[in-house]
């Protein structure tokens, strides 16, 4: 089944390994471009762009924020480290005060051990490798639910922005069957006022067909109509599409907008005006919904 993407959506991942637990939670909202932010503790900052390098070949657009916890149940965590190479120092420096103050030289190894930094405990480096493992499964289930929540509210987007569209083809019909009548009228209206300014004189009949064509010339619309119409079909396939068509929808909105712009400044009919300002609010809330498609 083909489905659009909103970009605003949210995901949770949890996965558990070797007493090592990754939970991910995801959140997105609109942008222009794929933008991914991620909070980890500081520890795993060596994941930070994995985390971003994943995401973005599931994710194509969206300001994304990803939240990672981390719990380490294991419990082998810490060890013990000799720094033989202090010791040695410290035994070198005994010695020395022995010969230099004549003393006895009566360290033990109980003693030295107690000096400081001769033992070294030092937390266990994890395993990276193990942890991007815990961390992928984690991750790819928050991606899958965050798809999920941006499938639905896409779906949600298509079907008003159908309702929409569905309106302005009918606006546009009450355009095109107005339209014919615009030319008439100003030619019934313009030969009413040349008759009354000339006294009821005969009308240049060729002077006024001149005027006529050049009004019909500069009135009509039947290109707009037929380039609007067009762009409301290539909308309507584009939203049956299963890859990401914000920006393509959003040129068409544009293209959709310069056309009914052209139309409203051409409209020499009330009539006309209405039904072109109706378009134009239509395609202004359309542009609202696409800013948000994936």
């Amino acid at each position: 089944m083909k489905m659009i993407n909103s970009m605003t959506g949210f995901g949770r991942g949890e996965h558990v390994k070797d007493q090592r637990k990754m939970i991910v939670e995801m959140k997105s909202v609109n942008h222009r471009y794929c933008d991914v932010n991620v909070r980890l503790p500081r520890k795993l900052n060596f994941l930070e762009n994995d985390i971003k390098t994943y995401t973005k070949k599931r994710l194509s657009r969206g300001k994304i924020d990803v939240y990672l916890t981390y719990e380490d149940n294991s419990t082998k965590q810490e060890s013990i480290r000799f720094n033989e190479a202090l010791t040695e120092e410290y035994l070198t420096y005994f010695q020395h005060i022995s010969d230099r103050f004549n003393l006895e030289n009566d360290i033990k190894v109980s003693h030295i051990t107690r000096y400081p930094d001769v033992f070294v405990v030092e937390e266990q480096q994890d395993d990276e490798t193990l942890l991007w493992g815990i961390l992928k499964e984690a991750l790819d289930l928050a991606i899958l639910k965050m798809i999920e929540t941006r499938q639905v509210e896409g779906e949600l987007l298509k079907k008003d922005i159908l309702i929409k569209m569905k309106a302005m083809m009918e606006a546009l019909n009450h355009i095109e069957k107005e339209s014919p009548s615009v030319v008439k009228d100003y030619q019934v209206k313009l030969e009413a006022r040349i008759q009354e300014l000339l006294s009821n004189a005969a009308v240049d009949e060729a002077r006024l067909a001149v005027e006529v064509a050049l009004f019909a010339d500069r009135c009509c619309i039947d290109e707009e109509i037929v380039r609007l119409r067009s762009h409301i079909e290539h909308m309507e396939k584009t939203l049956e599409s299963d890859q990401p068509i914000g920006r393509k929808l959003d040129f068409l909105s544009q293209e959709m907008n310069r056309e009914a712009n052209t139309i409203l400044s051409k409209a020499n009919s009330l009539l006309i005006s209405g039904h072109a300002l109706e378009l134009k609010t239509d395609i202004e809330k359309i542009r609202e919904q696409i800013q948000n498609i994936e």
